[in-house]
């Protein structure tokens, strides 16, 4: 038997996906990258949150863990009509084994989150021809913007 112990009232109505928003489980960035999805018209977010966010796209651990980030996608596509997805890296993120593992050089991270961000745009932009892609470094200051090739970025 089941009893309700935390009662609201959601919208039955369905929705069409502002875009699908692949990032990291971190929560330190959380209400920041949250005001700005905000800020850039997103309402209706198909998050996809895992340890890394983006990096499994780039450079997953194995090939399993893509696939199920690119199933997720393809599940907003045909449920939700996205259009757009999202990908986010952040400052010390500890897929990438934190901030310790560039040396705590932030340049030479956010350096290579560009280009890890660049490698999951061009995948994700062969894997899912005309999709708007956009790509977003967080760190401790805020959102940068990755520059994508025009033929990514759509």
């Amino acid at each position: 038997m089941m009893k309700i112990v935390f009662p609201f009232h959601a919208s039955r109505e369905r929705y069409t996906c502002d875009a699908a928003v692949v990032w990291c489980f971190d929560h330190r960035f959380n209400d920041g990258f949250t005001q700005f999805l905000r800020q850039k018209g997103v309402q209706f977010p198909d998050p996809i949150k895992i340890a890394g966010g983006a990096k499994s796209l780039a450079s997953p651990e194995n090939e399993a863990e893509r696939e199920f980030v690119l199933e997720q996608i393809r599940k907003s596509i045909r449920l939700h009509q996205t259009r757009r997805v999202i990908l986010k890296l952040h400052s010390d993120c500890g897929a990438y084994g934190g901030l310790e593992a560039f040396g705590n050089d932030r340049a030479r991270e956010a350096e290579h989150h560009q280009q890890e961000l660049r490698r999951a745009a061009a995948f994700l932009a062969k894997t899912f021809p005309g999709i708007e892609i956009e790509a977003y470094y967080v760190d401790f200051d805020g959102v940068w913007e990755v520059g994508l090739a025009p033929s990514v970025s759509s």
